[in-house]
């Protein structure tokens, strides 16, 4: 073979680089902002989760607000309602609920009340229920009482004299409110008084709805 046809193929190598390279440059240069990017989205982009989400929400007066991510089961426990009927987290499933406990001793407690009844009467209904729980050793009529009292005899009576709700949920003190999904699962917790009735705790809660 002689020395020009052994060279040939060499030749080509150049123009095949050249040709390689200006199809990359095509790829990742973009003209119109003249950075180097990929056209590809990004490999860790994601759609917000729901507990992204709820973080996101939580803001202003709701601030404090502990999004659980994953959300957590609850154990069961057991209370009751006006009529003495025993009632469980269950029977609320398929619903949103803010799960409040609170007693009539609680100086906050009575603080936030107004705005657990105001809440409930705004966006209470089938799929969203504030279930005020008192743990107050009382009993129904001290608690019924005190709903009255505070302007919070719109919300259903719910009691538990052996406070057995407190150790359920784990809660270190009075007022603790539990916002629970329509699984019955923990979504997010709060400990102490909070603005239930303002626009950042409602958009929480319609999230929850969704």
């Amino acid at each position: 073979m002689s020395r020009s046809n052994m060279t040939k193929p060499f030749a080509t190598v150049p123009l095949v680089i050249v040709i390689l390279l200006a199809a990359a440059g095509l790829y990742w240069f973009n003209t119109g902002t003249g950075k180097i990017e990929s056209p590809l989205p990004s490999a860790t982009a994601t759609e917000p989760t729901p507990s992204g989400s709820l973080k996101a929400l939580a803001t202003g007066p709701l601030a404090a607000l502990l999004v659980q991510d994953p959300r957590k089961d609850i154990p069961a426990f057991t209370f009751k309602d006006a009529a003495g009927t025993d009632k469980t987290l269950a029977d609320f499933k398929g619903r949103v609920v803010l799960l409040n406990l609170w007693a009539t001793w609680c100086a906050p407690c009575r603080k936030e009340m107004p705005d657990l009844a105001r809440l409930q009467k705004e966006i209470g209904g089938p799929g969203f229920e504030v279930v005020a729980l008192s743990l107050d050793r009382k009993g129904a009529e001290a608690s019924s009482a005190f709903l009255k009292e505070t302007g919070a005899d719109n919300l259903a009576l719910y009691t538990d004299v052996e406070s057995k709700a407190l150790s359920a949920v784990n809660a270190l003190g009075l007022p603790a409110t539990l916002l629970i999904d329509k699984d019955g699962k923990e979504a997010a917790r709060l400990l102490g008084p909070a603005a239930w009735a303002s626009e950042e705790s409602k958009a929480i809660i319609r999230e929850l709805m969704k």
